[in-house]
């Protein structure tokens, strides 16, 4: 039965659920939208930045903490992962596209069996005061882990954009995939700067993955459900818009949300891949695309 109160809910708990779409899509929204990389893997890695933060935790670790000292770590690990990416497939032409899919695909199905056979197939949680606490507003209660996801959102998205449209690095890396040619005459090597920012991309995922372990316990096959989403929400963004990777996030969580309530869970999957198809088919450069 159709009522305002569940909707009014609905609509609520989307927009923290979309901030979070959002704070777990930023990194392949530079990756794929301004290195055009097919990061098919991103959500594997992911997962891996959970499961750093469960690993953490049993020292006493807070998650978003954990997700911080991570970051570094995954940072290099993404220089290292696009330096063989490149020498390999795409400073050999034309076909780096298909190969670094098939490239990306096998990386996630290495990492999957990886954390398969390092922790079984069981969901793993962490822990922190404000994971099992709500937020009672009236006769509504707020699980504090989706407010504590949204506001980190928020401010990693606020982050990344100043970073991007501010500094020369982050200028640098958006016009590498508009004009490598103008790039060099203005003294910058393209194979570095992309080499930079896919290690930016990768290191977001270290946090985004605290994010994860925070908002819902996690398995090693996770990342079958988020790449949907991902890809949903850096499509419908734009590619390589980090306030439209917000906005998207947000229009993926509430739409996702109502569906939920209206229409039961089985439905609510559908969601990303069903805005997915309207938006290729309505308006294939996404809502802030040029």
């Amino acid at each position: 039965m159709f009522s305002f109160e569940l909707l009014y809910e609905a609509v609520l708990f989307g927009l923290l659920l979309g901030c979070f779409y959002a704070a777990v899509s930023l990194g392949l929204s530079v990756a794929f939208g301004l290195l055009d990389v097919p990061h098919v893997a991103h959500p594997a890695l992911l997962i891996v930045g959970s499961y750093g933060a469960y690993l953490l935790g049993g020292w006493g670790i807070d998650p978003l903490l954990s997700g911080l000292l991570l970051m570094p770590v995954f940072f290099v690990v993404g220089m290292l992962l696009y330096r063989f990416y490149y020498e390999t497939f795409e400073r050999r032409g034309s076909a780096a596209g298909v190969n670094g899919l098939a490239f990306f695909f096998g990386i996630a199905f290495i990492v999957e069996v990886l954390l398969v056979l390092a922790f079984g197939v069981d969901q793993r949680s962490a822990e922190a005061d404000y994971i099992g606490a709500s937020l009672k507003i009236g006769e509504l209660r707020i699980p504090y882990r989706l407010v504590v996801a949204a506001a980190v959102a928020l401010l990693l998205t606020v982050v990344l954009t100043t970073f991007f449209s501010r500094t020369f690095v982050g200028r640098a890396i958006k016009a590498v995939g508009q004009d490598e040619g103008a790039l060099r005459l203005m003294g910058a090597d393209p194979v570095k700067i992309k080499q930079l920012a896919f290690g930016i991309a990768t290191s977001v995922n270290a946090l985004a993955g605290a994010m994860l372990i925070i908002v819902s316990p996690v398995d090693p096959t996770m990342d079958r459900i988020y790449i949907g989403r991902t890809f949903c929400v850096v499509v419908l963004a734009g590619m390589g818009s980090m306030s439209g990777t917000l906005v998207a996030g947000l229009v993926l969580g509430v739409a996702e949300s109502i569906v939920l309530t209206m229409f039961g869970a089985s439905w609510a999957t559908a969601v990303a891949f069903g805005l997915l198809l309207l938006m290729l088919g309505i308006r294939p450069q996404g809502l802030f695309g040029r």
